[in-house]
């Protein structure tokens, strides 16, 4: 992906204000595409779009191709007389600054299915628009709203955990449960036509405001999802649904028995047989929603660690060859040549790096990771190449300032390291590693909001490995000042992005 200079921000709608409980895609999405219009940015990056299931992460969605319900916007509903003033003024209140996800998919179900209810009354199945839409979509509309229903049937339980005709899919059950559960399955796929219809339109407006955005695909799939449950020959699972081996990666620095993941891994042998249809599909379908792809995990594709799935670590696992040329080089004989971004951070081989120039795919650096005796010294600006995306920090990381307000209290190198990088002595540290981004020779820079905000630990994003209390964090209106727009537009224009 060769591309011109240009900044962007980093935020998931999820952390947009609104009084419903969680950012969404109504009119404080667009509020947002006019700040970084004005702060002259050029790029919104997200985290994946999917509907999240059990620990809320964007990164283990129920479908590699579904939207997130919860990321339908009330007001737009109301807009289009679904709902009433009545239901929105009498939404129960919540926190502004962080989402309380039990209490949300409570709250905002209730709401939606308000509005499924007004949409069967108005007949409007009947209407050309949900027609086109569930046709066009049905390659993996049905199966997922199919699994969907059953889900909620079986009070949100894994699929392996479900009557066994419908967790197997025996061919004689299908259309028994498509039956029992006609309506439930209408209503999901009402809720994906609600999110398509309202991220379309967000993206057509972002696009005319010359803002592209950045989507994400996780190299994996979730265990508990409707692409395993309905194509586990692609997948390493038995007949029975049984995990056979299992993503993650080996023992390291930071774990001494690695990282267990537990994603199903894929058959790719079998995928390979049909020119990667599933891949595909799958890349055609998120760039309808975004311009770029960024692909997590990129070294799967050269690579991947391969675990048993009784394994109780990743100590036991091994690596395993992926056909990640192939599978480029299929996608682009059928798509055509379109932008992607390879996260490559971790333990990088050549091989790796390799497959990303082959096809000119710009990888990332991350400026927290750069500082200090000990640290990645391809990280420091001045190792930079042109075709790179560069980030202050990551999802993954605390914010930048409570990295080095850690570093400077822990009395390590990192801090002096950074000082005496930047020739700077000041307390406002993050904003000078973030004109320094901009300076760089670095085609991209994306900057968390939390970052642009000089915000602390408070608005942490993700504490990898634990399990609640993540993807929480949001933003309110009253932190973006008056002169924030202008500084950031004068950097803009300063650095010629």
């Amino acid at each position: 992906m060769k591309s011109k200079r240009a900044a962007g921000i980093l935020l998931h709608p999820t952390s947009l204000p609104g009084k419903f409980g969680i950012g969404d895609l109504g009119p404080n999405a667009y509020k947002f595409v006019d700040f970084l219009s004005a702060a002259g940015q050029k790029l919104w990056q997200v985290f994946p779009l999917g509907p999240t299931g059990y620990g809320d992460s964007p990164y283990q969605c129920l479908s590699a191709f579904a939207g997130n319900p919860m990321l339908i916007s009330p007001e737009v509903l109301l807009n289009e007389g679904l709902l009433s003033d009545e239901d929105a003024d009498n939404y129960p209140s919540s926190n502004k600054s962080h989402i309380d996800f039990g209490e949300l998919i409570n709250n905002k179900t209730r709401l939606l299915k308000k509005a499924f209810k007004n949409f069967k009354k108005k007949k409007l199945f009947d209407d050309k628009a949900f027609i086109d839409f569930s046709s066009a979509e049905n390659y993996w509309l049905d199966d997922y709203t199919l699994f969907a229903a059953a889900k909620n049937y079986h009070n949100d339980s894994l699929w392996i955990e479900w009557d066994e005709d419908i967790a197997l899919r025996k061919p004689e059950a299908i259309n028994v449960w498509k039956d029992k559960l006609s309506d439930q399955i209408l209503y999901h796929k009402f809720l994906q036509f609600q999110f398509s219809s309202q991220w379309t339109k967000l993206k057509a407006y972002a696009n005319e405001m010359n803002i592209r955005i950045i989507g994400d695909m996780p190299i994996f799939i979730a265990y508990d999802s409707a692409d395993l449950w309905a194509n586990k020959e692609l997948f390493t699972v038995d007949d029975q649904g049984k995990l056979l081996t299992v993503a993650g990666v080996p023992p390291d620095y930071f774990s001494a028995t690695g990282q267990l993941w537990g994603n199903p891994l894929y058959k790719w042998d079998v995928m390979q047989k049909d020119d990667f249809s599933w891949w595909r599909k799958r890349f055609s379908a998120l760039l309808k929603l975004v311009d770029i792809v960024r692909i997590d995990h990129f070294r799967g594709f050269e690579a991947f660690w391969e675990i048993p799935g009784d394994a109780p670590t990743a100590e036991s696992g091994k690596w395993i060859k992926a056909p990640g040329d192939a599978l480029f080089t299929t996608i682009r004989k059928y798509l055509g040549d379109f932008p992607i971004i390879a996260e490559d951070l971790g333990v990088i081989t050549p091989p790796v790096e390799a497959l990303r120039d082959k096809f000119e795919f710009p990888g990332m650096r991350i400026l927290q990771f750069a500082f200090g005796k000990d640290m990645e010294k391809k990280f420091l600006p001045h190792n930079f190449i042109r075709n790179t995306v560069v980030h202050t920090g990551s999802h993954d990381n605390d914010t930048t300032r409570a990295y080095f307000e850690k570093a400077k209290n822990q009395n390590n190198d990192i801090y002096s390291f950074t000082q005496r990088y930047l020739n700077y002595f000041g307390e406002n540290i993050c904003f000078e590693l973030i004109r320094l981004a901009y300076s760089s020779v670095a085609d991209t820079v994306i900057i968390p909001l939390q970052d642009i905000l000089n915000l602390g630990s408070d608005a942490r994003m993700n504490f990898p490995g634990t399990l609640g209390g993540n993807w929480t964090w949001r933003m309110k209106w009253s932190q973006i000042t008056p002169d924030l727009a202008k500084t950031y537009s004068s950097m803009v224009e300063l650095y010629e992005r």
